[in-house]
């Protein structure tokens, strides 16, 4: 009875009952069916994300090109912010030997004082840099951050001096 109001259902809508499982149409191996277009849910899957940024990439592409093209019409140049010209030739050829101007980055997961591996328990001071449990403090580690200066600073913000307004004596 359930077979027969399949088919009836089948045939209003004019598909045929599937006969079988459907191999995927990548040929992977796994079964696929009629809504992921004959692909298995891996296939499909891999299949709408190269889709989707395949179109992420055009719309990219073409917000690029048309700013080129509105940058094109009308030059505009801005130095304001240049204070040599040679930075500007420097900055513009990379020739891969520019040797930079600090020292490497530090690795924020070793204690700046023993060099202890803290990971995710380091300390970070006010000073900047990460410290384990027995140097966290600012006397234990020589912090070069001036606690009384901030301090300082935060009583004169918070307490502004008041002066009244001079009164005209009779």
């Amino acid at each position: 009875m359930a077979q027969e109001s399949w088919k009836n259902m089948e045939e209003d809508r004019g598909r045929q009952p599937p006969e079988g499982p459907v191999l995927c149409s990548n040929k992977c191996g796994f079964f696929g069916s009629t809504a992921t277009m004959n692909m298995c849910s891996k296939c499909y899957r891999d299949h709408f994300l190269a889709q989707a940024q395949a179109s992420a990439v055009k719309s990219a592409v073409e917000k690029s090109l048309s700013v080129d093209i509105e940058s094109s019409k009308a030059p505009r140049f801005d130095v304001s912010g240049v204070r040599n010209p040679a930075e500007v030739v420097g900055s513009s050829s990379d020739d891969g030997n520019s040797v930079p101007s600090e020292e490497p980055a530090r690795v924020p997961n070793r204690c700046e004082s023993c060099r202890k591996r803290v990971g995710l328990t380091g300390f970070k001071c006010r000073c900047g840099y990460v410290f384990c449990s027995l140097h966290r403090y600012s006397d234990k580690h020589g912090c070069s951050f001036d606690y009384k200066e901030v301090g300082r600073q935060e009583i004169e913000k918070a307490n502004p001096v008041v002066k009244a307004e001079k009164i005209q004596k009779i």
